[in-house]
């Protein structure tokens, strides 16, 4: 910024106490030393305002690829829709015709008026449903109380809203309640 040493300082205080003179002297090296620091002030918070601008730049370029990233795969999801339909209509239309060839053959376990198609039996274990040994409720049953405990396995489960109205009951029938005066 400015260039001054140690020489030029002396030589400004020296002439400043001269013109100045001593008894107003420290109010002016005061009100400069304020002004000084308002400038600095000033101007680190222009610094402040600027690199916050530039930041806000960055950011709306930073929304607008991802918006467009966004737009794109939107795009491209929907071309995947459309072919997805396109060739979920085509196994229709072709079930549809197999339906139709079906009914067409008389057989002697087909009826001509019967539209289903054979399906097989699912085994019930692979839909979904828990029956018998494959039980997952079974097999956490089989396991002894205190095995349970010492590994600390929950015994008794209880839903939130059955815990509310079990400790809500427990609360209705503490109705007493005792003054310490009484």
């Amino acid at each position: 910024m400015f260039d001054i040493g140690l020489s030029k300082i002396v030589l400004i205080s020296v002439v400043a106490l001269v013109v100045l003179g001593p008894d107003r002297l420290p109010r002016v090296a005061r009100t400069a030393g304020n002004l000084f620091g308002r400038a600095q002030r000033y101007m680190s918070e222009v610094k402040q305002e600027v690199s916050r601008q530039m930041d806000q730049e960055e950011l709306k370029k930073m929304k607008e690829a991802a918006t467009a990233a966004f737009n794109s795969a939107k795009n491209d999801f929907k071309e995947l829709d459309q072919v997805i339909s396109s060739q979920v209509a085509e196994v229709n239309s072709n079930m549809n015709e197999i339906s139709s060839s079906i009914n067409t053959n008389t057989d002697s376990t087909w009826s001509g008026n019967d539209n289903r198609i054979y399906t097989p039996k699912i085994d019930s274990f692979a839909a979904g449903q828990r029956q018998g040994r494959k039980s997952w409720r079974n097999k956490k049953g089989a396991v002894p109380m205190w095995f349970k405990h010492s590994s600390g396995i929950k015994v008794r489960v209880q839903s939130g809203a059955a815990r509310v109205k079990r400790f809500r009951r427990i609360a209705s029938n503490n109705t007493s309640v005792k003054s310490f005066f009484g």
